[in-house]
């Protein structure tokens, strides 16, 4: 599963996770992800039903000391990645991102 708190992340935590158009978004893999590890192939090669990879967000993990939830935006294909230690992943997402909560997630342009 692919799980990005997009926005409001502490500082030493925040990665840059942001949609990029409404069916397509940048993901940071954990900090010490290299493409070799499990973790990395599971996220380069997901191919096949038992696979599948959702993108779920949520805005912060907790606020007034509650958990919040976060929110499935659907199954994702990988479209290509970059760096190591972390991994910069971009998704494609099967169905666009819904208009409401798009401006929430998107770059700040």
């Amino acid at each position: 599963m692919v799980e990005a708190e997009l926005l409001n992340g502490a500082p030493t935590t925040r990665y840059n996770d942001v949609a990029i158009v409404p069916w397509e978004c940048h993901w940071v893999s954990q900090s010490l992800t290299r493409e070799v590890s499990a973790t990395g192939q599971r996220s380069i090669h997901h191919k096949g039903p038992s696979s599948r990879m959702p993108l779920v967000v949520r805005e912060e993990s907790n606020r007034g000391g509650m958990t919040l939830p976060f929110l499935c935006l659907g199954f994702t294909d990988h479209v290509s990645h970059e760096d190591e230690r972390p991994m910069a992943i971009r998704w494609r997402l099967h169905r666009a991102i819904p208009g409401a909560f798009y401006p929430e997630l998107a770059v700040a342009v």
